[in-house]
């Protein structure tokens, strides 16, 4: 019996005047569990974001992944399949609805890189969002022993990371 339901979806992100694509993977709960940034939304970008967050140490082998209805999806999906990377038992479902789930998380991420002009350069984006991303799981509770919503020790934890006094 495996996860149920990771969500993958990805927002565009400017940089240098081009959309990139950041795919997400965040689980029935809401938590985010990988990301990527990548210049291309075609099947080898998306089956390298799969490959990514399945070879993660937290990432639990799911039994469904939900996506939109992106044609890149279905080919990486079988790849790992073939490749024996993903059980051939796991659900691809492609249907809107059901990624609804990862769209309240993107905001986030909009509301932070909206107002800009986008990124100087891909290095810069890709670092950028990383803290982003790591800030918003702080956030939302996701490291242990921090409550999500314990203000006070998410602004410890920050602080002892970056050694700032308070």
């Amino acid at each position: 019996m495996g996860v149920k339901l990771p969500r993958s979806t990805q927002p565009y992100i400017k940089v240098k005047g081009k959309q990139k694509y950041l795919y997400r993977a965040v689980d029935s709960l809401g938590n985010t569990i990988d990301f990527l940034l990548c210049a291309k939304r075609d099947a080898r970008s998306a089956e390298r974001f799969f490959r990514k967050t399945l070879n993660a140490t937290h990432t639990p082998t799911p039994r469904v992944v939900n996506v939109d209805k992106n044609a890149a999806y279905p080919p990486a999906v079988d790849h790992l399949k073939t490749n024996e990377q993903l059980p051939k038992t796991t659900q691809l479902r492609q249907v809107k609805y059901l990624n609804n789930q990862v769209e309240p998380d993107h905001r986030f991420i909009k509301r932070l890189t909206k107002p800009g002009l986008g990124f100087g350069s891909f290095n810069t984006a890709r670092q950028t969002l990383q803290g982003m991303e790591a800030m918003n799981m702080i956030r939302k509770g996701q490291v242990q022993g921090i409550d999500k919503a314990n203000v006070r020790a998410q602004i410890e934890f920050v602080s002892q990371i970056f050694g700032v006094a308070q």
